[in-house]
């Protein structure tokens, strides 16, 4: 007697890419309330990161520039840190890596 081989399908259980998660959170009325508000500080953080890296230079030494601490530059381009910072402080930050602040509205 040959042996009976049980073919079973394998179902493979895959994560929804960051977008698709994104897309999907962002159809529930309380999300997208929150992602509105959080959205401008988030741009923000991030250029100021890029203005940084663009100029290849660390917190410290954008600190020593800025007559501040390290520390205080990590705050200002941190995620969890929910303080806005000031004019003078992004008229600073902006000088220190080479650039002028330019404020619109739209």
């Amino acid at each position: 007697m040959k042996p009976c081989i049980k073919v079973t399908k394998r179902f493979e259980m895959t994560r929804p890419t960051f977008d698709e998660f994104k897309n999907k959170a962002l159809l529930k009325p309380e999300v997208k309330k929150a992602f509105d508000e959080l959205e401008l500080e988030y741009e923000l953080k991030l250029k100021l990161i890029k203005m940084r890296k663009a100029t290849n230079m660390t917190q410290e030494e954008i600190a020593r520039k800025m007559n501040t601490k390290r520390s205080n530059i990590s705050r200002l381009e941190s995620f969890e840190y929910k303080s806005s910072p000031s004019i003078s402080t992004l008229v600073a930050y902006a000088k220190a890596t080479g650039h002028k602040l330019k404020v619109e509205f739209i």
